[in-house]
C-alpha cells in the first residue's frame, strides 16, 4: 500500500515510542516469563515486534463506539504460553500509558496527542493532523 509520506514519518515517529516501550517492557518483564517456543529471543531480529516477550503495535481506529473519537489503539501482546495474571498485565498498561505520555511530549512537541485506557484498550488520540500535503 502506498503511504502519504507525511502519515510516514508520522508513523515512523510512533514506532519510534513504541520501541521505546517495547524496551522498557522487556527490562523489567522480559525475564519473568518464558517465551514462546516458536518466539525468538530478544535482539534476534530486526524488529522489535518480532522477537523477545512482548510484540507491541498501533494500528488506527476510526473510533466509532469510542469516547475518545478516532486514534491509535496500542496493542501490547505477551508472546508466552504462560498464564499472566491481571493484575500484572494492568501495571503494564499502565507502565505502558505512563511511558508513551512521556514520550509523547518528546517526540511529537507540537501536537496536543494524550494516550489513556478507552474501555479495554490503551488509545492514542488528539491532534493526529499530517500538516500540509
Amino acid at each position: 500500500m502506498i503511504k502519504h509520506p507525511n502519515l510516514r514519518a508520522w508513523e515512523d515517529k510512533l514506532k519510534s515510542i513504541l520501541d521505546d516501550l517495547d524496551e522498557v517492557l522487556e527490562d523489567k518483564y522480559g525475564h519473568k516469563y518464558r517465551l514462546h517456543p516458536a518466539r525468538p529471543g530478544r535482539g534476534k531480529t530486526s524488529s522489535k515486534s518480532h522477537d523477545g516477550l512482548f510484540d507491541i503495535s498501533a494500528n488506527f481506529s476510526m473510533g466509532i463506539g469510542s469516547e475518545h473519537g478516532k486514534g491509535y489503539i496500542i496493542d501490547i501482546r505477551m508472546v508466552t504460553l504462560e498464564n499472566i495474571p491481571d493484575e500484572i498485565e494492568d501495571k503494564i498498561e499502565n507502565l505502558a500509558v505512563q511511558h508513551i505520555r512521556k514520550k509523547l511530549k518528546t517526540i511529537f512537541p507540537e501536537k496536543q496527542i494524550t494516550v489513556n485506557r478507552d474501555g479495554h484498550v490503551i488509545k492514542l488520540h488528539g491532534d493526529l493532523s499530517l500538516g500540509n500535503a
